[in-house]
């Protein structure tokens, strides 16, 4: 009997700190629908193992009742209600609730699982990694802020309630390590919250830690729902004494003494449940200016969120849509354009064809517009990344993003990753110089690298710049000469100069570090960018710093070009690359030193590249007086395409050529056109430096 009490009052104990958890949740103003149900859900499950069908029957009545609350005051006024009955229900109830006997023929019954493992549910496991994650980005975000600003009561908060939210979950799905390291993570902040602790680069160090610590768990619960082996869980006795050390006042975190004013600022960390039937938004917190202000901007974040309600989808799918809107676009084209169609004189037919046409670029801008990310996301990974190399290469640097809301093709963020983070740790070893020697030069002590993001011309321009010592010219050539890169005497522009930083084991660098120094990661930035059909392009000045600026197409999966006819073929060329188009005269195009062909367009001589000469092709006529030239300007350079004629402008989806062909250089892939005949789309880059060489 002793054993049957001592597990009701574990149960009732269990109860009472998941209802205290949702009154916590109440009170912060993190009053979300789904998370409300997980935490409900749970209470319900614990409640009915444990023989408690009063408070099973009020959390199953909360979740009823979900659908029918619709904005955030709507929940707020269920929740307030559902937690007030059941603390009325737990302290109204004796403090065990010793179940029935079993009859003594009947079959033992099994000990009660934890409330959620994952084997029962994968899909709140992965609703869980999911909202972790997100909470987790917030975190490394609002430590970067609180370096700066140790004072900032609203990044201190929003950090606080990141690791509350994942303790709550976490003890819901029965995952102790994770729950251990928030709750005590939470505990340090909290210490911040009340003004006990100050924020100092040691606090940073570890609550960024117990951040890594997380992400690596949710890592291994990720490759676990895969259905693979995960790696070795990590350790948690380390970290948590590291935290708790830190919130003792040891590890380089200072804990201070309050006054009496001081103290009465402070927000407080629980507060009481409401009583029955009482709005918890009409209690009265003398001094709590702050919660107020931080609970009066939840709610309306909350309203504004209502407005625009968003549903979580796979990306799988999402980019299967992706595809199938570009395939409908294809067929539409190709019924549209049909020889038996075409020769019909129907307005009827027309108008719905045009309907049609309309319908389905709709379509395919709403499917590509729900792929597109804003690149904050990737700049505030390399906040992070800047932080953590200016403490080991004991520099002193910030880093400023700007156009972080500027959104791309999310495979094209996904693939910037990479070379992004080798760009910036360039950056923080190689053009950042040290503190005495920044000095020195009259500059800050404090180094800048600077990510900006905007459009121009159709592509993404992404600018990854620092104020450092610039790239040194000399440096650079006397390297590429002693490697055989360059002869002795050769004259060689700047761009040229700086180009060979690209080159495969090419490094100026005086010693060889453990962040960078080796040659390797630049020549793996320029294959990665190209291989995005994109290109960089370099400006430095010595003494200033330099920058490097990465030209991306906005999607990966479309392109809008002119398709033009070279004999019996045709070819998509790239509309962003097309300054103009014309029909030279005569005495427009003529032969310099009878080797290279040479166009005069606006007083100015530009390089003529004959298309079929480059694939081969049967033209329709090689009198440059016959045919049509396409000024294109990529990579700086500006140059001269002939073509035979232009048959019209389409947006075209890009399919790949497969594996055998996809190095074809002055190829970047190919489309069905409006006929149904397959053109190849044009690397304009490619096709001019194929030539020139």
């Amino acid at each position: 009997m002793s054993s049957n009490s001592d597990q009701s009052q574990a149960s009732v104990n269990t109860l009472r700190e998941r209802v205290e958890e949702l009154a916590t949740k109440l009170v912060l103003g993190d009053v979300d629908g789904q998370q409300w149900a997980t935490l409900l859900t749970g209470v319900c499950q614990v409640a009915e193992t444990s023989g408690r069908a009063d408070l099973a029957r009020i959390a199953s009545e909360t979740l009823e009742a979900l659908p029918r609350a619709l904005d955030a005051d709507g929940l707020e006024a269920v929740f307030s209600n559902s937690i007030a009955r059941m603390q009325e229900a737990l302290s109204a109830a004796p403090p065990e609730t010793v179940p029935s006997p079993a009859p003594p023929n009947a079959p033992a019954k099994a000990a009660p699982a934890a409330p959620f493992s994952l084997g029962e549910d994968p899909e709140m496991i992965g609703d869980f990694i999911l909202e972790a994650r997100e909470h987790l980005t917030q975190v490394e975000v609002q430590m970067m802020t609180l370096e700066k600003e140790p004072g900032d009561s609203e990044a201190i908060n929003t950090v606080f309630r990141g690791f509350h939210s994942i303790k709550g979950l976490a003890g819901f799905l029965d995952l102790g390590d994770i729950r251990d390291v928030a709750h005590e993570t939470e505990t340090l902040l909290d210490l911040a919250r009340n003004h006990k602790l100050r924020i100092t680069p040691g606090v940073v160090d570890v609550v960024l830690a117990a951040s890594d610590f997380l992400k690596i768990w949710l890592k291994r619960l990720e490759t676990v729902l895969a259905g693979n082996n995960p790696d070795q869980a990590p350790q948690k006795d380390g970290l948590l004494d590291r935290i708790r050390a830190g919130a003792s006042g040891t590890a380089e975190a200072q804990v201070v003494t309050l006054e009496p004013a001081a103290m009465e600022k402070a927000p407080a960390i629980e507060k009481p449940a409401p009583e029955m039937g009482k709005d918890v938004r009409q209690e009265n917190h003398p001094a709590d200016s702050a919660t107020v202000e931080r609970r009066t901007a939840e709610a309306d974040r909350r309203a504004h969120a209502s407005e625009a309600r968003s549903v979580k989808v796979d990306t799988t799918k999402l980019d299967f849509l992706v595809d199938m809107a570009g395939e409908m676009v294809i067929a539409q084209s190709i019924v549209r354009y049909h020889p038996e169609l075409t020769a019909l004189r129907s307005p009827a037919l027309l108008r719905s064809l045009a309907q049609l046409a309309r319908i389905t670029g709709d379509l395919q801008k709403t499917a590509m517009s729900m792929r597109m990310v804003p690149v904050g996301g990737l700049f505030q990974k390399m906040s992070r990344l800047v932080r953590d190399l200016a403490r080991k290469t004991g520099k002193q640097a910030e880093m400023e993003a700007i156009g972080g809301d500027t959104e791309l093709d999310r495979n094209v963020v996904e693939e910037l990753a990479d070379p992004l983070m080798h760009m910036v740790r360039n950056a923080a070893d190689h053009g950042l110089e040290p503190p005495d020697e920044r000095r020195a030069a009259g500059k800050d002590p404090t180094g800048i690298i600077r990510l900006r993001a905007s459009h121009q011309a159709g592509h993404i321009v992404i600018e990854v710049a620092d104020d450092g010592r610039g790239l040194i010219r000399e440096n650079i050539l006397a390297k590429a000469r002693r490697t055989g890169l360059v002869e002795d005497g050769s004259a060689l522009s700047d761009k040229e100069v700086f180009d060979f930083i690209f080159h495969p084991g090419f490094s100026t660098a005086a010693k060889v570090t453990d962040v960078s120094g080796r040659g390797v990661g630049m020549d793996v930035v320029k294959k990665q960018i190209q291989k995005l059909r994109g290109r960089v392009d370099i400006e430095s000045t010595p003494g200033k710093g330099t920058s490097f600026f990465l030209r991306l197409p906005l999607t990966l999966a479309m392109i809008d070009g002119l398709v033009v006819g070279v004999g019996a073929e045709r070819y998509v060329v790239p509309i962003f690359s097309v300054r103009e188009m014309l029909r030279p005269t005569p005495d427009m195009v003529f032969t310099v030193e009878g080797r290279n062909e040479m166009a005069l367009v606006r007083n100015n001589l530009l390089p003529v590249v004959r298309l079929y000469q480059r694939f081969g092709v049967l033209p329709l006529s090689e009198v440059a007086a016959e045919s049509l030239l396409i000024v294109a300007e990529v990579a700086g350079k500006v140059f001269c395409l002939m073509v035979d004629q232009l048959i019209g402008k389409q947006e075209v989806v890009i399919k790949s050529l497969g594996e055998s062909l996809k190095d074809i250089p002055g190829v970047a892939g190919g489309a069905i056109l409006g006929d149904g005949r397959v053109g190849l789309i044009l690397d304009l880059e490619g096709i001019f430096h194929a030539v020139a060489a």
